[in-house]
């Protein structure tokens, strides 16, 4: 049911939680009253509150022609923040979760004449979305689910049920398993390529399509790249100061070059929504008018850069950035 002091969120029940593979848990989200959802794409997500502030992103993993639940796929990290402890092992059946509207930032092409699928662990819940709704048209596509073990392979039935689905076990070691280089070597025209999944087997993938035309190379982290975020912290270590502008009232703020611009916006008690503070989900995408911006985030296109930024990582490189808010 939707929230009615917030129509972006909604509260949904716990239906079953399943055990997939090793520290991979299920969750299959229904509405109280057992009404339709709002209808979503392959690779979507949704924000999960957890409880005691804690927000996490989690892909749906479920055929989008499903309307009556939403599947997503937990992994359990003891070395995390604490949002996929605190999930699985305090949520229980039947508990009600507030959770966003689905949004997409890995959004499928559905008019590509082939599509390569190439999933990493956890990585495999989007793709798994992507890989049923290019079933269903019939389109040419293949899947590659790259696990360290058997018992970490997730959604085993569906995936071997589902034609052009590979999975790869390199028993910890990389060189073992899928040859994403030898894979990817061979740019094919028209072909687009989706990948999602650790940081070291992003890496590899971003290497392999380093020669592919951007617009067919499609990613989704699940943290920072490590590099990245070593940039980001050099940058900050210079003057890095600059002024925010609200476009409407003309109010102006000053952002320090250590401090985040969703910091010296609430400063001055203007609340921007967040999650991830990594540039990672889009939670607090906000327009611009004006400005050269730094945008140090991993889920705006080059096209949604000119009008949008991140207000977690993203900032000016000096002067004033003019907000649209």
């Amino acid at each position: 049911m939707a929230d009615s002091a917030n129509p972006s969120t909604l509260q949904l029940q716990i239906k079953q939680i399943r055990w997939e593979a090793t520290d991979i848990f299920a969750f299959e989200l229904v509405h109280p009253q057992g009404q339709a959802l709002p209808v979503f794409g392959a690779g979507a997500h949704i924000d999960v509150h957890i409880g005691e502030g804690l927000i996490r992103q989690y892909s749906l993993s479920n055929d989008p022609r499903e309307t009556h639940r939403y599947v997503i796929g937990v992994l359990r990290d003891e070395g995390g923040r604490g949002g996929s402890r605190s999930l699985t092992g305090n949520a229980r059946v039947g508990q009600l979760l507030k959770v966003s509207v689905p949004r997409n930032n890995f959004a499928l092409a559905t008019n590509a004449p082939r599509t390569l699928l190439l999933a990493g662990g956890i990585g495999i819940t989007p793709l798994k979305a992507m890989a049923h709704a290019l079933s269903q048209t019939g389109a040419s596509f293949a899947l590659h689910y790259c696990v360290r073990s058997d018992d970490r392979i997730a959604f085993k039935e569906e995936l071997a049920a589902m034609p052009g689905t590979q999975c790869h076990v390199d028993g910890g070691d990389p060189s073992q398993g899928l040859n994403i280089a030898a894979l990817l070597q061979t740019q094919q025209e028209g072909t687009h390529v989706y990948f999602c999944g650790p940081p070291g087997f992003m890496a590899a993938c971003k290497a392999a399509t380093a020669h592919w035309p951007a617009a067919q190379v499609h990613s989704e982290h699940f943290q920072a790249p490590v590099a990245q975020a070593s940039a980001n912290s050099a940058q900050a270590s210079g003057d890095g100061s600059f002024i925010a502008q609200i476009a409407s009232t003309g109010q102006t703020i000053a952002v320090a070059a250590r401090q985040s611009l969703v910091d010296a916006l609430a400063g001055e008690g203007i609340e921007i929504a967040t999650s991830c503070i990594s540039g990672l989900c889009g939670t607090c995408k906000v327009g611009y008018v004006s400005g050269d911006v730094e945008h140090n985030d991993h889920i705006l296109g080059v096209d949604e850069q000119s009008q949008c930024l991140t207000a977690c990582v993203s900032r000016a490189r000096s002067g004033v950035l003019v907000l649209d808010l």
